[in-house]
């Protein structure tokens, strides 16, 4: 058993204790993270199970006495709202991304400072960019930051058949996260926040987008709302001038794909080839989908107790990319001839580093390179 780090604070353990035996979920998992970054000092491995566990289910609130009520729609009895834990995985962010990200955070926290000057606003921050992109996760971040539970509304799932139940939904989560030390994230908000202007819509509808306005300008001045869409040209100009704070997110560049290959394979700088080649080859794809692609691989690679086979990657990707016929991929050098024209012609990789990445010799890739 690996003895607990003497760094471990105790006034951590003590809380820790405490709200496991009061069932308070939430604080339970804010003080279970602070400890698991102290347990990963010394034991990475014990941390890691440690939030595993964090991140299961507890018992029903209900059978220890303590009960939170989340709002839930009044027809299927299905939540508004979702807490969810602080994410475990790093923020890729570009450095206009993380100059936002951090003044957003810097101002929250010296809100009292900005107030006494006349100079506050409204802690509201907008996320807009395609699906796979990190504004869920950056969501987390933020709460994680500042030691707050993250309360998630999927807007979509709030719409109900009849306009006026959908209005109703959205109030109750306002209601809800009213006065609460917490930050609230509205996902999908372009499914009712359209454009009111627009013709085709029932003035219902309209109501619906004045009702999410009217939701956020009743939120006090030291709440924390954030909003993520992924059609920010859907959205109603006022809905905009609500968050005084926009990250724009688009696919990651090359630096950031090869970061992210990095780190999802969990390879060192000893194979920067490797994740650069990978880079090259994943351009038009987001995070997540880099994180799909290297989690299949890690399970290969678990499952038949081998090293990650990267060619394996590069030529799933490429055989995507090209849309090459199943029946050539694994039957014919394509893939690789595909990857080598790729890489040598639009990407300025070296024949000897292409060659050596493929395991391949530098005559052979001299011959992938001929026009057949």
């Amino acid at each position: 058993m690996t003895p607990i780090p003497m760094s471990l604070p105790v006034p951590d353990l003590v809380e820790f204790a405490d709200a496991a035996l009061a069932a308070d979920y939430s604080r339970l998992r804010r003080v279970g993270q602070r400890i698991s970054k102290a347990i990963e000092i010394e034991d990475p491995e014990g941390a890691r199970r440690f939030r595993l566990v964090l991140n299961k289910k507890g018992v029903p609130l209900q059978a220890s006495g303590f009960v939170e009520m989340l709002p839930v729609d009044n027809k299927s009895r299905l939540p508004l709202i979702e807490e969810q834990p602080w994410p475990d995985a790093p923020l890729f962010l570009d450095d206009a991304g993380n100059e936002q990200f951090a003044s957003f955070l810097t101002d929250i926290k010296h809100h009292e400072k900005l107030a006494a000057a006349g100079i506050a606003s409204k802690h509201s921050l907008m996320l807009a960019g395609p699906p796979g992109t990190g504004k869920t996760l950056l969501a987390g971040h933020v709460a994680a930051q500042l030691g707050r539970k993250l309360y998630v509304v999927r807007l979509d799932s709030l719409i109900s058949s009849l306009l006026g139940d959908t209005a109703k939904n959205i109030r109750s989560v306002f209601d809800f996260v009213a006065g609460k030390d917490a930050v609230l994230f509205l996902d999908e908000l372009d499914a009712v926040a359209k454009m009111r202007d627009d013709r085709a819509e029932l003035g219902e509808l309209k109501r619906v987008v004045n009702t999410v306005i009217q939701g956020i300008d009743s939120l006090d001045a030291s709440a924390v709302i954030i909003a993520a869409t992924n059609h920010a040209q859907m959205l109603d100009s006022a809905i905009w001038r609500r968050f005084h704070y926009k990250i724009i997110f688009t696919l990651p560049d090359f630096d950031l794909r090869t970061e992210l290959w990095s780190y999802f394979l969990q390879l060192g700088p000893e194979h920067s080839l490797t994740c650069r080649i990978l880079s090259c080859l994943s351009s038009g794809q987001s995070g997540a989908d880099i994180e799909q692609w290297a989690f299949a691989a890690r399970r290969r690679s678990a499952l038949a107790s081998q090293p990650i086979d990267a060619v394996a990657i590069a030529e799933s990707l490429t055989v995507e990319n090209y849309k090459i016929p199943t029946t050539a991929h694994g039957k014919s050098n394509e893939p690789r001839r595909r990857i080598t024209r790729e890489l040598v012609t639009n990407h300025n990789i070296s024949q000897a580093d292409v060659g050596r990445f493929l395991g391949i010799s530098r005559q052979a890739v001299s011959s992938y390179l001929k026009v057949t």
